[in-house]
């Protein structure tokens, strides 16, 4: 699968780590040098807005995507290639969904959770077949990985299932692997069952 654009979701915050707002820079810095549109959430704030930056600074092309209600709070970022401000948080996620070809998730707080949760659970029922990738600054989503292998151990989810993402600590290993996928893990093998009650 051709890459052409990827959709990141991460904090509005920096964080405590100086190593989040290094590695939200690198990202956007690589996605640049490849030639990948990135499609964010749209802000000028944390690791979101120095993402962004980073993409503008090398002469990337960057498309937010702001929910009215936020502009105000998150601050629209200002000199974006593309700025959509839409009426809803679901309006958002389905238009960043549209205009992606992979996603990737970094630091962040709940918010990020839920889009990545989200996508991945799209992935899972057929939605879309579009690679997913955790940028694994600093370690952080080690307890997510043991969250879900516990899962695993439980019944809940799969064995086939119990790597659904790509993952790695640097940006251009990372897009390595989602550029070699030819679809997410979740879709190549078969669809969920019902959950037993």
């Amino acid at each position: 699968m051709e890459l052409k654009s990827v959709c990141v979701f991460c904090g509005s915050r920096n964080g405590t780590r100086p190593e989040y707002l290094a590695g939200a820079r690198a990202l956007g810095a690589e996605l640049a040098r490849r030639g990948l549109t990135l499609v964010y959430g749209g802000t000028s704030v944390g690791l979101m807005g120095a993402m962004a930056d980073a993409a503008l600074a090398q002469g990337g092309k960057v498309v937010g995507v702001l929910p009215k209600v936020l502009s105000d709070r998150e601050i629209a970022h200002p000199r974006l290639t593309e700025l959509h401000l839409v009426d809803s948080m679901h309006t958002r996620k389905a238009m960043m969904a549209e205009r992606a070809d992979a996603f990737i998730a970094m630091p962040g707080g709940i918010g990020t959770f839920e889009e990545l949760f989200e996508i991945t659970t799209w992935a899972q029922i057929g939605i879309h077949h579009k690679p997913i990738g955790l940028l694994n600054v600093a370690d952080f989503y080690a307890p997510l990985l043991t969250l879900v292998r516990r899962a695993v151990e439980e019944g809940f989810v799969p064995e086939a299932r119990a790597q659904p993402f790509a993952c790695d600590s640097s940006p251009a290993a990372l897009l390595d692997q989602l550029q070699k996928a030819e679809q997410p893990l979740t879709a190549r093998v078969p669809a969920l069952e019902p959950e037993q009650t």
